[in-house]
């Protein structure tokens, strides 16, 4: 059997916003075997899918339209397989909240591209597969950190609009939607070499990150649609001179409270998604390192509902101060204290 492990991400963290993710400790698993004794299959495409977790239910588990398998097949179709092996079993477990800004898409589409690579051993480097990833996911945020682990910056070359537009590559948003992946019987265009690149920053042991979960989802293309075509240049500094010193400050031990606090202050993306997100103006203004010792700062997670505060200890009450103002506006949350996972995606045999 072949175990794959991803783990969820969260992108932006206040100011970097399509620039820096952090990999999270709820991971996204794939158990896939494949039946050897068989040489015909009456599965699509070779192969059957089922699943559990988060969105059962809501997710196809068809070959051709589940985001992970068709980023798989996109794969094994740029190195010249039309279809799964015989009777590949494909089960997933997927606990990380789907349309939460907690990367959900992002995960599926490294564990497909992972997937394509161990079922037809393609031997793919990490690299590489970062690569096909970015042809499907353009974030490399949230891509970058659920590959490699850690706390990662990112920056995205341009790609070719001709290739962009071919069918045969399938685009990710948000799971469960299904967009491209078609076979149109020609070979899909593979992704150059060095799509993407990104820098691993430290990480202060000492910081764990709470994630505020609120019930409901908010879709990446609505939460884009937010933003506007352009910005005034001083929010645009504002942002970057805090980045700057934000990321090596999340790497200091002990963690300087008050850099890191204002460091995560952002103009550029949360301003704007506050109509999206009942409650977000008043949690951004009020919960603060004062007023809760042991936090360090607090921002959207990715596009968000998700909240996530990172904090040293206290983690009991900044949750529940943020899970009050949640319910003064009518809405249920789950909430958690994650760790980065530092090794990020991974794929075993037994």
């Amino acid at each position: 059997m072949i175990t794959i492990r991803v783990p969820c991400s969260s992108a932006n963290i206040g100011p970097g916003f399509d620039v820096i993710g952090l990999a999270l400790s709820i991971y996204l698993e794939l158990q896939v075997t494949i039946d050897g004794s068989r040489s015909t299959s009456n599965a699509a495409l070779n192969c059957v899918v089922t699943y559990e977790g988060q969105g059962a239910g809501e997710v196809d588990l068809h070959a051709d339209k589940n985001l992970i398998t068709r980023t798989a097949l996109y794969v094994l179709r740029c190195h010249g397989h039309a279809s799964f092996p015989v009777e590949t079993h494909v089960h997933i477990h997927n606990p990380i909240p789907l349309g939460r800004g907690l990367g959900s898409s992002g995960a599926a589409v490294v564990a497909g591209v992972m997937l394509a690579n161990e079922v037809a051993d393609l031997a793919l480097s990490k690299a590489r597969i970062l690569d096909f990833c970015l042809m499907i996911e353009r974030h490399p945020d949230n891509v970058a950190a659920a590959l490699y682990g850690g706390f990662v910056g990112t920056y995205l070359n341009e790609l070719d609009p001709a290739d962009m537009d071919r069918k045969e590559i399938p685009l990710s948003e948000v799971l469960p939607e299904p967009a491209g992946g078609v076979d149109t019987g020609l070979k899909p265009p593979e992704p150059p070499v060095g799509i993407g690149h990104y820098k691993r920053f430290n990480w202060a042991p000492e910081i764990k990150a709470i994630a505020i979960i609120p019930d409901y989802e908010v879709s990446t293309a609505k939460a884009r649609g937010c933003l506007p075509a352009a910005y005034e240049r001083r929010d645009v500094v504002f942002n970057m001179q805090r980045l700057a010193l934000l990321v090596v400050a999340l790497g200091e031990s002990p963690p300087d409270v008050n850099l890191i606090y204002e460091g995560m202050q952002d103009r550029l993306h949360q301003p704007q998604r506050q109509e999206l997100i009942p409650g977000l103006k008043e949690i951004l203004r009020s919960v603060t390192p004062k007023s809760h010792p042991g936090l360090l700062g607090i921002c959207l997670s990715g596009a968000g509902p998700t909240i996530l505060a990172l904090a040293t200890g206290n983690f009991d009450a900044i949750a529940e101060v943020i899970l009050e103002r949640f319910r003064q506006e009518g809405i249920t949350c789950d909430w958690k204290v994650l760790e980065p996972s530092e090794t990020g995606a991974t794929a075993t045999r037994s």
